[in-house]
């Protein structure tokens, strides 16, 4: 494993991290769940991304992971990096969702109780909250990082001018934001278009506010995988149309499918997968502090890590890459 600097902070993170989206829920073996979160660790992924409302149901993935945690990993708390959220709605009433003092800190009190923790390593902003005052979120996570309860703040979502506001704020409270969790792919660019006053795009913030960055969804939902390359598979979750984050057929067009199997090819003379290529590319920007990858076994995720073995790009394969997303 490769362990890469969390922007200016002290904390490293492997370039490879898990994330607990899906496949951690109450429909999933605990046998299953414990191979992947196990053998995730003896690989080196020490940083494990989860979210209040991570399942499903709610709630689901850290009560799953703490059994594990408690299980098979107590000893080894301090060589975790164990990172959880909140934004997205979680319960009834007026006070279960967004970016408020009162909902953020409640959440994370229900997180630790779940997990079994008496603090996670990072607490994130799940995303920005239009009817919430920036000033009251950014100083909730001030007062969860001074309580112990979470030893630094990040946020999810965020656009470049948010982040660069949320970033002044903290820093003004003296809890510096370590960390930006972004949705990020090869089809998936909005982190660099310049979209500040001063042009500047979410990386260029990221960058200058010292920041790291973790990627999520790195394949797309799937689509940046050898799953659709012959069509969709007529048991896949998309083609049954499960929800909880499958993606819609309706995305999945000839021109889609025409553009994934190119790149499918370039990976292929790369001798990646193109899974493996998709995490490449986005490593290959050293603004990137890790990849965030989701798993449903522990084999899928032994193929991610394995795109650490190259992570260079000639400038040919930059420019074939980019000629196929025109």
């Amino acid at each position: 494993m490769r362990y890469n600097r969390c922007g200016k902070s002290g904390l490293l993170l492997p370039a490879i991290s898990l994330g607990l989206w899906q496949n951690f829920g109450s429909a999933n073996e605990m046998a299953g769940m414990k191979q992947i979160i196990l053998g995730a660790f003896d690989k080196g992924v020490t940083h494990f991304d989860l979210a209040n409302n991570y399942g499903p149901p709610g709630g689901e993935a850290e009560t799953n992971f703490g059994k594990i945690l408690k299980d098979d990993l107590s000893s080894y708390r301090d060589e975790l990096i164990i990172a959880t959220k909140a934004g997205y709605y979680m319960w009834p009433g007026p006070y279960g969702e967004w970016g408020s003092k009162k909902y953020l800190v409640a959440s994370l009190n229900q997180s630790l109780k779940r997990m079994g923790l008496e603090y996670v390593d990072i607490f994130y902003s799940h995303r920005p909250d239009p009817n919430t005052p920036m000033e009251e979120t950014m100083m909730a996570l001030d007062t969860i990082v001074r309580s112990g309860k979470a030893l630094y703040a990040g946020i999810s979502s965020y656009d470049a001018a948010e982040t660069k506001e949320a970033a002044s704020i903290l820093r003004s409270l003296g809890t510096p934001c370590i960390i930006h969790q972004p949705r990020y792919s090869l089809l998936d660019r909005w982190v660099e278009e310049k979209t500040t006053k001063d042009e500047s795009s979410l990386l260029d913030v990221t960058a200058a506010e010292g920041m790291g960055c973790i990627a999520f969804s790195p394949l797309a939902q799937g689509r940046l995988s050898d799953k659709y390359l012959s069509g969709i598979p007529i048991d896949s979750r998309i083609a049954r149309n499960l929800g909880n984050g499958a993606i819609d057929v309706n995305t999945l067009d000839d021109a889609l499918l025409g553009k994934i199997k190119q790149l499918n090819e370039i990976a292929l003379q790369r001798n990646q997968s193109l899974a493996q290529m998709a995490i490449a590319w986005l490593l290959k920007d050293e603004r990137i502090t890790s990849v965030l990858v989701g798993a449903s076994s522990l084999l899928q995720l032994q193929n991610s890590i394995a795109a650490l073995g190259n992570t260079q790009f000639s400038e040919s394969e930059l420019q074939k890459i980019n000629g196929v997303l025109k």
